[in-house]
């Protein structure tokens, strides 16, 4: 972060609280059965965040796949190596995939794994359908809250002396990972339908840094946490699977167009 830089304004921690009520909810309503509409279910890839792996995403899984999607998952436990060598490692996967289909997949990340399914697009918009961000910082990876910006240097720290599958200090400092940062702040291809769900009330990162300016920003009053089972979260998904227009919320931030924004300094791992 430079030195004019404002520190990130992330809400109370303790609204993350809500996960459990949120998951509640969710689970309160019809499970549905199949898609919505004609057609065959787009393929859909699913990136955990940061610290988590494929199963924080299980309850995403089994609603898209009730719905007739195919789900493929990124493979990680915890989601805590290098940026660009997981990036490697999910775009080899998102070929395979799309090519196992026969037709582009729709890539939805959660937190960090929102910024590496934005990689994926920038990189492979011939493999991408639509791309889908839940909560993702990509203005600016290191605007989160202090506890989870201590726990980064943890990570950092323990790839620094050597600990394997872990990011280290030269991710944020050194040239790793700078193709990373470039496609979370590059254009994407028209065709891809690209959506970023962010809200006030986050406890992990900063809203602002969500508003990617090549996206629909769409609010939802969720925790950080809870996006990934949140019932509004799950009717945007809907709407964005089945090609329908994704009404803006009342405070939604427009899709912008123009320059894009100056990298912050402080590009971070997650």
């Amino acid at each position: 972060m430079t030195a004019e830089a404002r520190p990130p304004r992330v809400a109370p921690l303790w609204g993350e609280l809500r996960y459990a009520s949120e998951l509640a909810r969710l689970l309160a309503r019809p499970w549905p059965r199949g898609r919505a509409g004609s057609g065959d279910p787009e393929p859909v890839l699913l990136i955990p965040g940061f610290m988590a792996g494929d199963q924080s995403l299980s309850v995403l899984r089994g609603w898209l796949e009730a719905r007739g999607h195919r789900v493929a998952m990124s493979g990680m436990r915890a989601n805590v190596d290098c940026a660009e060598r997981v990036v490697g490692r999910l775009q080899a996967r998102l070929l395979a995939f799309a090519s196992e289909a026969g037709r582009p997949v729709f890539v939805i990340g959660q937190s960090r794994g929102g910024a590496m399914a934005r990689c994926l697009a920038v990189r492979n918009p011939h493999a991408t359908a639509g791309l889908v961000m839940l909560g993702t910082p990509v203005r600016d990876p290191f605007a989160i809250s202090a506890s989870v910006s201590r726990t980064v240097a943890f990570v950092a720290r323990l790839g620094d002396v050597g600990l394997p599958g872990m990011f280290s200090s030269a991710c944020r400092e050194g040239d790793c990972c700078a193709a990373v940062w470039e496609d979370l702040r590059a254009p994407l291809a028209p065709h891809v339908r690209a959506l970023a769900v962010y809200s006030r009330s986050d406890g992990i990162v900063d809203w602002r840094a969500c508003l990617d300016p090549h996206a629909q920003a769409v609010e939802v009053a969720s925790s950080h946490c809870g996006m990934s089972v949140h019932a509004d979260v799950y009717e945007l998904l809907a709407r964005a699977l089945d090609g329908a227009e994704t009404p803006a919320s009342p405070r939604s931030a427009p899709r912008r167009r123009g320059p894009r924004p100056r990298p912050s300094a402080a590009e971070a791992s997650g």
